[in-house]
C-alpha cells in the first residue's frame, strides 16, 4: 500500500522550509495551477509515502487538535538527537503533548499551521 496525506495549507513556502530544511524531506515533486492549485509533496525518496500540501485562493477551514499528529520516527538516538536539535536551532519550541504516551516517547512540535508533530525512537 502507497500512503499519502494531503492537506490544504495558507503558506506553501513556509510548509516547504519546515518539513524539508527542518525535518529533513525532500521535495518529489510540485504542481502549479491545477484547477486553481498549488501543490508540493514531501517525503524521503523511495519511500512508500508522501505529504502533500497545497494552497489556493480558498484559505484551508480545518484547525489543528492537540490529538491530530504525524509520527516521525528516528532510526538511532543520534537522529533523535540531531532533529530535537535543529528544532531549537531555529526556534520551534516543543509543546506538551495532550496524550502523556508521546511526553515519555518522543517530543511534540507544531508546524506552522499549528498541527503537531513527533519526533520518537519507540516504534509501537
Amino acid at each position: 500500500m502507497k500512503f499519502r496525506i494531503a492537506r490544504h495549507t495558507r503558506d506553501l513556502n513556509r510548509m516547504i522550509d519546515f518539513y524539508g530544511r527542518i525535518l529533513g524531506l525532500k521535495v518529489l515533486g510540485q504542481f502549479k495551477n491545477h484547477e486553481s492549485y498549488d501543490g508540493v509533496f514531501l517525503g524521503v525518496p523511495g519511500a512508500d509515502w508522501h505529504l502533500e500540501f497545497t494552497v489556493s485562493d480558498y484559505p484551508p477551514l480545518h484547525q489543528a487538535d492537540d490529538d491530530d499528529l504525524l509520527v516521525f520516527y528516528a532510526a538511532s538516538v543520534d537522529e533523535f538527537t540531531a532533529l530535537k536539535n535543529k528544532f531549537i536551532a531555529n526556534r520551534i519550541k516543543n509543546v506538551a503533548p495532550k496524550n502523556p504516551y508521546w511526553a515519555k516517547n518522543g517530543i511534540t512540535f507544531e508546524d506552522p499551521d499549528g498541527f503537531r508533530i513527533v519526533i520518537s525512537l519507540t516504534i509501537s
